[in-house]
């Protein structure tokens, strides 16, 4: 049983000195609670192999299903990714910051931050106490909701500390998030691209900018 903070943050005017604290967990290896656009979600440093095999401890996680990486800004891409295929940067523009995962070829550095798989998934979240400690930590966050797997993902900070209260460093309730529905994932490493997973961006919504 692990010790766990929670904190309270303004979601439109995150506290610079609680992220900061925060921040300085993550960056330390520890896994944190926070909240996102989509979903709450359970967070570590992507560069620290030992803090992402947490996450799957802690939720009792198959190790063949990927984390997600969380990135601040579109920057940020490039250095993780072999290729940038017809038709995403459209995508990007379009939904980014927001609810949509892509699935990229990975780099050599995005196969080390992935675990070895050759293919990474990325997004920006479009929350500002998200965004905000992205940016502070000043790394890639490797992220899945936080719940335990069969679970609901929670929306709320009180369904996360429900979740996960006990098993995690920290939780940052910042209340209700904005879209209450798990992110969309396309794959965007395969032509055409595929709808891994439909969440709160509908297929209807992306089909003029899918190619194929």
């Amino acid at each position: 049983m692990v010790k766990t903070k929670i904190l309270r943050i303004n979601p439109s005017k995150p506290e610079k000195k609680k992220i900061i604290q925060v921040a300085e967990i993550i960056k330390n290896g520890g896994l944190v609670v926070f909240p996102t656009d989509t979903v709450y979600g359970l967070g570590v440093n992507a560069f620290l192999p030992q803090a992402r095999k947490k996450i799957y401890q802690v939720k009792g996680r198959k190790f063949n299903r990927p984390l997600i990486l969380l990135l601040s800004n579109v920057k940020q891409v490039a250095p993780l990714v072999s290729e940038f295929p017809k038709d995403t940067k459209k995508l990007i523009k379009k939904f980014w910051p927001g609810p949509l995962s892509l699935i990229f070829n990975a780099s050599p550095l995005g196969i080390m931050l992935s675990g070895g798989l050759k293919t990474i998934g990325l997004r920006i979240p479009d929350n500002k106490v998200a965004l905000s400690l992205i940016e502070t930590t000043g790394v890639p966050l490797a992220t899945t909701s936080a719940n335990l797997t069969g679970e609901k993902s929670p929306t709320t900070g009180k369904g996360a500390i429900k979740n996960l209260k006990g098993k995690v460093d920290l939780i940052l309730d910042a209340g209700r998030t904005k879209y209450q529905m798990e992110s969309t994932i396309l794959d965007v490493s395969v032509y055409p691209f595929q709808i891994i997973r439909e969440g709160h961006l509908k297929k209807t919504g992306l089909d003029s900018l899918i190619v194929g």
